[in-house]
């Protein structure tokens, strides 16, 4: 069956000057920002650090990146890396995900959904059993979404991380695949 809405997934191996650009550009998107990362105060909400192919080329030393495509063009990115320190439960071969979808127009039309499904196919096939994440508390489209597909809370942390003058909870989620 024909993809009615042409997605692709693609592992990042070779960053070139226009993915870094889109990085750059997602990672110091003010309406991504308090969505992508911790932040502790206002200021750290204002920060903003550009994204160089050497940047993402360190990134891929300890993560596995796919970038999204909608049509051909670049919309978003995820990735996951293995058993990273800051994982709640310290469970041997554990998967953090993380997903962004930094182009509006690839939002609202379950393209999420796809790459989460596409990424644990990915973290599956290398053997791994458990993936955690961490979604704060005001990204309800988020918790949705990981609910939707089956992971289910397991801790919340709080004062993780300030938003709209305020310090939100992390929910951290889990899933045996």
């Amino acid at each position: 069956m024909e993809d009615p809405i042409n997605i692709c997934f693609q592992k990042l191996t070779d960053p070139t000057p226009e993915i870094a650009e889109s990085f750059s550009k997602w990672e110091n998107d003010p309406i991504l920002i308090p969505l992508m990362r911790p932040n502790l105060n206002e200021e750290d909400l204002l920060r903003r650090k550009p994204v160089s192919i050497f940047d993402l080329l360190e990134r891929t030393k300890h993560s596995h990146i796919y970038l999204i495509y909608l049509q051909e063009a670049l919309i978003g990115e995820m990735d996951y890396q293995v058993d990273p320190p800051y994982v709640y439960r310290k469970v041997k071969g554990t998967a953090w995900i993380g997903i962004t979808i930094g182009e509006e127009a690839g939002r609202g039309k379950g393209i999420g959904y796809r790459a989460l499904r596409y990424l644990e196919g990915q973290i599956k096939s290398e053997g791994l059993k458990r993936i955690e994440l961490g979604v704060f508390e005001f990204n309800a489209g988020a918790v949705k979404l990981y609910q939707k597909a089956g992971y289910k809370e397991i801790a919340r942390i709080k004062d993780f991380t300030y938003w709209q003058g305020k310090m939100w909870q992390d929910i951290r989620m889990e899933k045996y695949l």
